[in-house]
């Protein structure tokens, strides 16, 4: 567990699954980045499901879903995608998937929303029925109504119908305070409705970035994936991230690193 004030953290994996490594690394040329990121014989660099949870005002709350368990057979091949964990995982830590109170979408790709539904003993149903799912509503209309831009990242339109009939979801316009301490700041960048997450008690501070930091070697403010809609939101939310982060001492959650799920910034 890793405390930031009163807020009690957990990085629960929902599994893994692999990008191809120029996709990841964007305009970096692979003979600069194979030195720092080891990739497979098919290009690909292995991306971990880190989902946080949090326990904070007599809460549960989690932070992205990870891929779910309704890929097809095909998607996973390509991908090399893993079972979904995160239920399994989080009953290791006494968190059955009804007892979560929020779900904090960083945005809606597949990676990180596939979860939002799961099949279960053949019935597709919402992975945590209790949730009050939290959504920029700018992604949420993107999701719903992708363009050809958009369209393979948000492949999962059942699923959003779904939880739109059920009720379970709230969607924010810029920054909202969930429960003291704990606020979605709207950055665009890496989806046209990209949030991340902070965390602040006590005068601790900590980031959950999702895709705007995914990865260690991407605190580097140069290095950013070829999946970024718009660099320049980007790396506007990166430096103003990082530079707080800096300041304060604080920890930023990496949503993909599967060797370094965390580090604390202190220079």
């Amino acid at each position: 567990m890793i405390k930031i004030g009163k807020l009690e953290c957990d990085i629960v994996s929902a599994g893994s699954w692999k990008g191809d490594g120029g996709a990841i690394m964007g305009v970096m040329p692979k003979v600069l980045w194979q030195k720092i990121v080891a990739a497979d014989e098919k290009n690909r660099v292995v991306l971990a499901l880190n989902i946080l949870l949090i326990r904070a005002e007599g809460k549960n709350i989690l932070i992205d879903t990870g891929i779910g368990n309704k890929i097809s057979d095909k998607i996973r091949k390509i991908y090399d995608a893993s079972e979904f964990e995160l239920i399994e995982n989080l009953q290791k830590l006494g968190i059955e998937r009804t007892d979560i109170d929020y779900v904090i979408l960083t945005h809606l790709h597949f990676d990180h929303a596939g979860g939002i539904v799961t099949s279960l003993n053949g019935k597709t149903e919402l992975t945590f029925p209790n949730a009050m799912h939290i959504i920029q509503k700018k992604e949420w209309q993107v999701a719903k109504d992708p363009d050809e831009l958009n369209r393979a990242s948000y492949n999962f339109k059942d699923d959003l119908t779904l939880l739109e009939k059920s009720g379970s979801y709230k969607l924010v316009n810029g920054s909202y305070e969930l429960v003291p301490g704990i606020t979605v700041e709207f950055t665009g960048g890496h989806s046209e409705g990209m949030q991340v997450v902070r965390l602040e008690s006590e005068g601790k501070l900590a980031y959950y970035a999702g895709d705007i930091i995914p990865l260690d070697v991407q605190r580097h403010l140069s290095i950013n994936s070829a999946y970024d809609l718009n660099r320049k939101d980007l790396f506007i939310a990166k430096k103003r991230i990082l530079t707080e982060l800096k300041d304060k001492k604080g920890i930023l959650f990496y949503a993909h690193d599967a060797e370094k799920q965390w580090v604390r910034l202190t220079e």
